[in-house]
């Protein structure tokens, strides 16, 4: 039997929770994964017949305790000390009362994992999504995906007390490794690093669902708000963003009657409401700048000056080569390209871990200012380094258009 689109999104939505209360509460990744995806199998089959319980979040932890048990005592006696443990009674109370969501995703941006390690598990435990799916957004093998997050809970299981609650000395470290992970699996889905999709919306939908989940949590953080708010904003002009051949359109160029304007809503309220505790975080700032590009009806109308404010102080907030690029890129908007080339001329050392985009930085001020030969050399070389074949392509048809033009002069 088909479960219902409502209670598939219950489900989706209580199995971190669920997991989380397992996990925190046993300390057995593996085992609590499975006695989950168990009573979640029966609540697909048992609630669309019966209906939901009145409390399906409990009904969920007590199937899966019981499951638990089940297994604990088929095990050795190794295994006694947690029987009798997992055989006790969850009162109601605290299963409706605490929601371990956020507890989850401490658990899997854990400081001990690799970022990589980290997004696989946060997928995985709390997004719900199979070792397929994410193995296919990643481009990997499905066994080497798998290994990854088997590494990644064994390296949890080694670690002393890995499953309990930070001190307030962690909290904002660990709620900014959160943030982090969230953020690096929506640019993977907004813009994916190789392979011949420019975007991988199973990504970045994820992403946003993920973060609406930990703003209802937290919904007073100011970088919560803001990376929110960043999502959709960019999420907003995704439709825009590739043509009808699966090829790259830039910004400047995009049609933005194709925006999704209800995002941009969203986005720019979430932003705004953020405003009276100033602009102090790097996602609240970069979500302040895609609000002022989604404001624009028209390239011509985007206010460069407030953006360039907007990166020179996000480069004092959170220095790095990106921000610095696009720093560039505004200060070529309001003061010309030959200001934006010096600016990177100046920084070249600093800009080393911008990989292909510095070269595709400096073909389009090249453009901008008319010098084809440069544009071209650098489209060129920005072209032969990328792995995304969208960008490839679209750096590649920019190069040779440039090419024409330089002909039609001669």
């Amino acid at each position: 039997m088909t479960t219902p689109p409502d209670a598939e999104a219950l489900l989706r939505e209580l199995a971190p929770q669920v997991l989380g209360v397992l996990v925190r509460r046993f300390g057995d990744f593996d085992t609590a994964e499975d006695a989950l995806q168990e009573a979640m199998l029966a609540a697909a089959t048992q609630w669309p017949a019966e209906g939901p319980p009145d409390n399906p979040r409990g009904w969920l932890i007590q199937v899966a305790q019981r499951r638990m048990a089940d297994a604990v005592r088929a095990e050795s006696a190794r295994r006694r000390r947690e029987a009798t443990v997992f055989e006790r009674e969850v009162p109601d109370a605290e299963a409706v009362d605490h929601d371990d969501t956020l507890a989850m995703f401490f658990l899997c941006c854990h400081p001990a994992l690799s970022s990589a390690s980290a997004i696989a598990l946060t997928l995985r435990a709390v997004g719900g999504l199979t070792t397929a799916e994410i193995a296919h957004a990643f481009l990997l093998p499905e066994p080497t995906m798998g290994q990854r997050i088997a590494r990644a809970k064994k390296r949890l299981a080694a670690l002393d007390r890995p499953f309990a609650r930070p001190g307030d000395a962690e909290w904002r470290e660990r709620l900014g490794a959160v943030l982090h992970v969230l953020y690096l699996i929506f640019t993977e889905g907004h813009t994916t690093t190789s392979g011949a999709a420019l975007q991988r919306t199973d990504l970045s939908g994820e992403a946003i669902r993920l973060t609406r989940a930990v703003h209802r949590l937290l919904p007073d953080d100011v970088e919560v708000t803001g990376l929110l708010a960043l999502m959709l904003l960019t999420d907003a002009r995704r439709s825009a963003r590739v043509g009808p051949h699966g090829e790259l359109i830039p910004l400047a160029e995009q049609p933005r009657g194709r925006w999704d304007r209800a995002m941009i809503t969203e986005g720019v309220r979430l932003i705004t409401d953020t405003l009276p505790h100033g602009l102090t975080g790097a996602y609240q700032v970069q979500a302040a700048i895609a609000a002022v590009h989604g404001q624009a009806l028209r390239a011509e109308d985007t206010d460069w000056p407030r953006i360039l404010a907007l990166y020179n102080l996000l480069e004092r907030i959170s220095p790095n080569p990106m921000v610095t690029l696009n720093r560039a890129v505004a200060v070529a908007m309001v003061h010309g390209p030959a200001a934006g080339l010096a600016l990177i001329d100046t920084l070249d050392d600093s800009l080393a871990g911008a990989g292909h985009r510095l070269d595709a930085v400096r073909g389009h001020l090249h453009e901008m200012a008319g010098e084809y030969a440069a544009a071209i050399v650098h489209y060129t070389a920005a072209a032969r380094r990328t792995t995304s074949l969208p960008e490839r392509d679209y750096l590649t048809l920019r190069a040779a258009r440039l090419h024409q033009e330089t002909a039609l002069r001669r």
